[in-house]
């Protein structure tokens, strides 16, 4: 089984935040397969389902980003899954609005959510769909940007991004990591 983790920050006041990119890619892939992610279990909201013919398990994290990792640990302790089928999407403010970067393994960066994931886990051999946010302006509060909406200009590239981070997903369930990171890097 697959466990795809988007990360986010729960609760209305977050929605539609750059920092819950993750969340908005999770909520794609539930709407375009039908799958419920309602079930709350190891502080996350979870939904199974199949993608391409294979299981996979939708996580929306609900500790609030900073504590991402206590979910993730959580879930892929409870489910026994090898990491190899863990992929978590996130934002990423090192890439501009809508592209997006899969990776394979890496540093958990400057990320706070990706810190906890890698410090809860103890490693950082896990797949990864970074969605460009964009960086903020000069002299602009990181936290404020991140917890901001995007600007009207930017939804219809964040909507493009979107699609292409379900089409990431689907290819690497489907044809492996290469594969997505050929098509979608």
């Amino acid at each position: 089984m697959f466990i795809i983790v988007g990360l986010g920050n729960p609760g209305r006041e977050y929605e539609g935040t750059r920092h819950n990119t993750g969340f908005m890619v999770m909520d794609r892939l539930a709407e375009k397969y039908k799958i419920e992610v309602k079930k709350q279990k190891c502080k996350a909201l979870l939904g199974q389902g199949e993608i391409e013919g294979e299981k996979v398990l939708l996580v929306k994290p609900q500790t609030y980003m900073n504590l991402s990792g206590q979910a993730v640990a959580e879930v892929v302790n409870f489910y026994k899954e090898d990491l190899e089928n863990l992929v978590i999407v996130f934002d990423d403010i090192d890439l501009p609005v809508g592209k997006l970067r899969i990776k394979e393994r890496g540093s958990a960066g400057t990320h706070n959510g990706m810190k906890s994931i890698v410090s809860s886990l103890g490693t950082t051999e896990f797949k990864r769909v970074k969605v460009g946010i964009g960086k903020q302006m000069p002299g602009e509060d990181l936290a404020n940007y991140v917890l901001g909406t995007f600007q009207k200009e930017e939804r219809d590239l964040l909507a493009d991004a979107m699609e292409n981070a379900v089409g990431a997903i689907e290819t690497m369930i489907r044809e492996g990591v290469s594969a997505a990171m050929n098509r979608f890097n």
